[in-house]
């Protein structure tokens, strides 16, 4: 046994998993208290909405902690994001966007996919993946066409999952819509940052 423990084949001791089941045995006889106390306070009622309640909260909790399910809620892991190429990871910053409460398009493409996003409030968002930030001759804009309404040119986001040199920066700050979003902030906004509090 003690062979196998030190190759990691061997489970944990018991000593080793005490305190989650002490927290285990205390949550569940806390539960138990609570419906206890609500079935004398005010009938069958009580209890049965708690295990409901409970029921669904378990449920929401496993369905959310599967990584497919996590995943397409808009949140992902740094290793994900780390395995994802370019249309992935195109994906997975259009699903992050919805999360944020933004309606997006996806303009698929080989080598250079784009996104385009509006919120509740009107304001648009153009979003290109790329290692340079700085858009290339023969590059073209995201919204060829005109859009109807208020003219005001869309905020543009540059994402990069690793950082961004210094010329790139100083392009950025020469334009004033253009924000760009490196791979320490991307990796926040995976976990379930909000993007307008990274762009603030």
């Amino acid at each position: 046994m003690r062979r196998l423990r030190a190759e990691g084949l061997y489970g944990p001791r018991f000593r080793d998993v005490l305190p989650a089941f002490l927290g285990v045995v205390v949550f569940v006889c806390a539960v138990v208290a609570a419906l206890t106390a609500g079935y004398h306070a005010v009938g069958i009622v009580a209890p049965v909405a708690g295990s409901v309640f409970l029921a669904l909260l378990l449920l929401a909790g496993i369905r959310r902690g599967r990584p497919g399910a996590r995943r397409r809620l808009g949140y992902y892991t740094a290793d994900e994001l780390l395995e994802l190429d370019t249309q992935e990871l195109a994906l997975a910053v259009a699903r992050m966007l919805r999360r944020d409460g933004w309606r997006v398009r996806l303009l698929p493409a080989p080598d250079r996919p784009r996104l385009c996003a509006r919120d509740a409030a009107g304001h648009r968002l153009d979003v290109a993946f790329r290692p340079v930030a700085e858009p290339l001759p023969d590059e073209d804009l995201p919204h060829p066409h005109p859009h109807r309404g208020r003219q005001e040119s869309p905020l543009r986001l540059v994402v990069h999952r690793g950082v961004f040199t210094a010329r790139d920066i100083r392009w950025a700050r020469r334009e004033q819509t253009i924000r760009l979003l490196d791979g320490s902030a991307l990796r926040r906004w995976a976990a379930g940052t909000r993007l307008n509090d990274l762009l603030s």
